[in-house]
C-alpha cells in the first residue's frame, strides 16, 4: 500500500502542474481555492481556462494513460510477454482504419463521430482477431499472429484510404501521433465509464492474473481456468485500450514504461499491483501532455511524440535486459 499511497501522491501533485502550468500560468492557491468553491479563487478568462479547457483535459488524460498502463501489463500477463502492449491484438490499427474512415467520409460533426468510429474499429478488429485465430479460448501464440494479421489487413486498409484522400492525411496523421485537445466534460464522461468498468473488473481479477504467467497444466492445478480468465481479462483490457484510443488517438508506450517501472520499483512480477500501475500511468500521461503544451508553447506538440522519446529508449533498455537474463 505505500507503493500505491506514494503513487496516488504522485497523480495528484501531476494534475496539479497539470492545470497550473501552460501558456498561462495560474496560481496554485487560487486554483485549489477554486477547485474547494472557496473565496478569493480564480475568476474570469482565468475561471474558464481552469474548469472548461485544463481540468477536462488533465481528467481526460489521466484516465487515458490509467487504461494504457493497466491494459499494457495485463497483455504482459496475458501472453507471457514482457514487451507486450496494449495495441498487441490490432485495437490501434483497427481504431486507426475506424477514425480515417471517419475523417475520409467527412460530413457531420467530425469530433462527435471519430472517436464513435475509432471504437468500433478498434472493438471490431480485437473480435476478429478472435475470428481468425479460429476459436474464442486460443492459446496466447495463435492470438498474437491472428492480430498481427488483422493489424496488418487494417493498416493496409487505412493506407488506401489515405491515398484516395490525400487531403485528410494531416488531421489522420494528427489523430494517429496522439492528442488531447478534444478534451471536454462530454468527453471525460463517456469514457471514463468505460474506463472506469474496464479497470475494476481488472483490478478485481488481479490476483487470479498471475496464474497466467504460467504454463495452463500449472494454472489448471492451482484451479484457475486460464481460459477464461484470459477471455476477461483481454476483454476488459481492450475496452480500456480501444476507449482510450477513441478519446485521444494513438499514444505510444505507456503500456511498457508504465508496467515495467512499477513492477521494478515493487520488486515483484505481479498484477497484485495494478492499481499502483494505473495511477502511476495517469500521472505519467498527465506529465507528457504538460511536456507537449509547454515546450515549444504557443505552438503543440503530439503527446505521442513526447511518450516516444521516453519510452523508446526505455523500450530497448527493457528488450537488452531480457535479452542478458536468456543468456
Amino acid at each position: 500500500w505505500q507503493i500505491t499511497a506514494s503513487a496516488a501522491a504522485a497523480l495528484l501533485i501531476a494534475c496539479l502542474l497539470g492545470v497550473g502550468f501552460g501558456p498561462v500560468n495560474l496560481d496554485f492557491g487560487s486554483i485549489i481555492r477554486t477547485l474547494l468553491g472557496l473565496p478569493n479563487g480564480l475568476e474570469n478568462e482565468d475561471r474558464t481556462l481552469l474548469l472548461e479547457l485544463r481540468l477536462p483535459r488533465v481528467v481526460l488524460g489521466a484516465l487515458v494513460g490509467a487504461a494504457l498502463a493497466t491494459s499494457g501489463a495485463v497483455y504482459q500477463s496475458v501472453f507471457r510477454n514482457p514487451l507486450a502492449d496494449p495495441y498487441l491484438l490490432g485495437v490501434a490499427s483497427g481504431a486507426g482504419l475506424g477514425a480515417t474512415i471517419a475523417i475520409t467520409n467527412g460530413g457531420g460533426d467530425l469530433h462527435a463521430l471519430l472517436p464513435i468510429f475509432a471504437f468500433l474499429g478498434g472493438v471490431l478488429a480485437v473480435a476478429a482477431t478472435f475470428l481468425v485465430a479460429g476459436r474464442l479460448f486460443a492459446d496466447p501464440s495463435t492470438l498474437l499472429l491472428a492480430g498481427i494479421a488483422v493489424g496488418s489487413f487494417a493498416t493496409a486498409f487505412q493506407t488506401y484510404l489515405q491515398q484516395r484522400n490525400s487531403a485528410a492525411l494531416r488531421p489522420v496523421y494528427s489523430w494517429i501521433l496522439g492528442e488531447l485537445t478534444v478534451a471536454n466534460w462530454d468527453v471525460v464522461k463517456w469514457a471514463g465509464f468505460y474506463i472506469f468498468i474496464a479497470l475494476f473488473v481488472l483490478i478485481r481479477i488481479s490476483k487470479v492474473l498471475d496464474a497466467l504467467m504460467l504454463s495452463d497444466e500449472e494454472a489448471y492445478s492451482l484451479g484457475v481456468s486460464p481460459q477464461k480468465i484470459r477471455m476477461i481479462a483481454v476483454a476488459a483490457a481492450t475496452l480500456a485500450t480501444a476507449t482510450a484510443v477513441s478519446a485521444s488517438g494513438l499514444i505510444g508506450f505507456v503500456g511498457i514504461v508504465v508496467p515495467h517501472l512499477v513492477r521494478g520499483l515493487t520488486k515483484r512480477a505481479t498484477n497484485r499491483s495494478l492499481l499502483s500501475i494505473a495511477f502511476v500511468g495517469a500521472a505519467f500521461l498527465v506529465i507528457a501532455d504538460l511536456g507537449a503544451r509547454t515546450l515549444l508553447s504557443p505552438a503543440e506538440l503530439p503527446i505521442g511524440v513526447i511518450t516516444a522519446f521516453v519510452g523508446a529508449p526505455f523500450f530497448l533498455f527493457v528488450l537488452r535486459a531480457r535479452n542478458r537474463g536468456s543468456q
